[in-house]
């Protein structure tokens, strides 16, 4: 040992199922017997068993992680550095090219609205973690008619409206807020940005905006409410945990810590399979461990498969009630996809849903949040409930003309989740602000062009839905898949002669 630290000679002995050490920031930890239990399986640890595994572990795992479900005893200490191998990295000419290309990006002022952060993200981001932000499920349909279905709706504006000061702020569930968009939850913010989901922490500080904490951070739970600064208000998203008594330590640090609505994701009782991230491989190629290896779990599932084995699939209407009996938070059910499941979770006596697909990473062919919203606002409104329940939708979102018309229909707010990690992924904490600051001026611009000077203007006799609530008869999404799948048809060819 270097004074009283262990070198990397005396970590690397322990490079086996048998004895399993790995350095992590400075420090060695034993995960011998954590291989079993670790959700993304045995093998991704064995590849950095007696090496360092800090850059592997950061982006998909919160800091305090190893604290919390590793015992004290299987802390070893700190590492002398300077005598830890650094193992030279084999020349990776996709990963130059990437980096040539972050040298010629394009400068944040050319970002003119949200999509641009994306074109920009898919060429300056690693491709694995391109595919696991922008993977959705399946043939991909439903995502892409997340943002699709906007545009079957029509504005029927109003004109000779004085809109010389137009006021877009709002409050949702009691938080008075400058737009009527939060920042959705989003997982392992890492994979973007070194900094992670704090660097959405500062931006919605900045723009009063409401952030949802997501249970899968990349940042611990506390280093994202630390981050927050004055009475700035947050959010947490949950993934309901098998074990209720971790569920209910969650809900209750996060209340203690301020959090002032809990969102529980209610569609997700097994995670999709978006492809994308699983050809990606996520980790080493040959990441699918045999059961002969005493490893079940599949990293060649991708990313999102790895770290969510603790979800509770058995999670269901009864367990409402226990919710409501452990937080005074405000609940509200997110992921809910039809009339039937709103009118329950008002008789229920929750405060919110938010219609959702899950950004059309869960189940393939789940209709939009917004032709949703267009279904369920009359019946609510028939029964007299619309002021019963908060009604919020997220998915496909990149236009205030998307907000629009959301609220328009009787949305409350509206999530937004994807363009901001990718103007964080492209440009860091200034994209995400330039992302912001354009949705902020292109609302002012609609509402103006709308014919209303404040939210509460904004009613349904002011949108054209007919071609959204048509349903989908006769419309059939363009499966791109069959792109490179099939060959097409050949035309006959005139340069060949008739065979006899």
């Amino acid at each position: 040992m270097s004074k009283g630290k262990l070198t990397g000679a005396d970590v690397a002995q322990h490079n086996s199922r048998e004895s399993c050490w790995v350095i992590v920031h400075g420090k060695a930890y034993d995960v011998t017997e954590f291989l079993p239990e670790h959700p993304g399986g045995q093998k991704i640890i064995l590849k950095y068993a007696g090496k360092d595994a800090t850059e592997e572990f950061d982006p998909i795992h919160p800091p305090d992680t190893l604290d919390k479900y590793l015992d004290s005893s299987k802390h070893l200490g700190a590492v002398d550095m300077a005598t830890v191998e650094v193992e030279e990295k084999a020349h990776d000419p996709e990963e130059a090219a990437r980096q040539e290309r972050i040298k010629n990006m394009p400068p944040l002022a050319a970002c003119y609205n949200l999509m641009d952060f994306e074109t920009v993200a898919r060429s300056v981001m690693k491709n694995t973690a391109w595919a696991y932000y922008s993977s959705g499920a399946d043939d991909e349909i439903t995502m892409r008619e997340n943002h699709s279905a906007f545009h079957k709706i029509w504005f029927r504006p109003r004109i000779l409206v004085d809109v010389e000061n137009v006021d877009f702020t709002t409050t949702m569930l009691g938080t008075p807020v400058s737009i009527p968009f939060y920042v959705t939850a989003t997982a392992l913010g890492k994979l973007g940005n070194p900094e992670g989901e704090v660097v959405l922490t500062r931006a919605a500080h900045d723009h009063n905006v409401v952030q949802m904490i997501p249970t899968l951070a990349s940042c611990s739970f506390d280093e994202i409410v630390d981050a927050k600064r004055g009475d700035q208000v947050q959010w947490l998203q949950l993934y309901v945990n098998k074990d209720r008594a971790i569920t209910q330590r969650i809900i209750e640090h996060a209340e203690k810590r301020g959090c002032k609505g809990l969102f529980i994701t209610v569609d997700a009782p097994q995670l999709g399979r978006r492809e994308k991230d699983m050809r990606s491989k996520f980790s080493d190629a040959g990441s699918s461990v045999q059961a002969s290896d005493g490893d079940s779990v599949d990293r060649s599932q991708g990313a999102a498969r790895a770290i969510s084995s603790f979800i509770d699939p058995s999670l269901s209407w009864k367990d409402i009630p226990w919710f409501q009996s452990v937080t005074k938070m405000p609940i509200v059910l997110k992921g809910v996809q039809c009339v039937e499941d709103v009118l329950r979770a008002v008789e229920m006596g929750v405060q919110g849903v938010v219609l959702s697909n899950h950004g059309g990473r869960q189940l393939e062919f789940a209709r939009s949040a917004v032709e949703v919203l267009a279904e369920v606002m009359p019946v609510l409104r028939a029964r007299g409930w619309e002021n019963k329940i908060e009604i919020y939708i997220d998915g496909g979102i990149r236009r205030a003309t998307d907000m629009l018309k959301a609220l328009c229909l009787g949305a409350k707010g509206v999530g937004i989740g994807r363009p901001f990690l990718y103007a964080m992924s492209s440009y860091g904490q200034a994209g995400v602000d330039r992302a912001m600051q354009l949705l902020k001026d292109e609302m002012e611009m609609n509402m103006r062009l709308i014919g209303a000077t404040k939210i509460s203007e904004l009613n349904s006799s002011m949108v054209d839905v007919r071609g959204l609530t048509g349903g989908h008869n006769g419309v059939v999404p363009q499966d791109t898949l069959s792109l490179r799948a099939y060959d097409p048809l050949q035309a006959p060819r005139f340069n060949e002669k008739a065979k006899l």
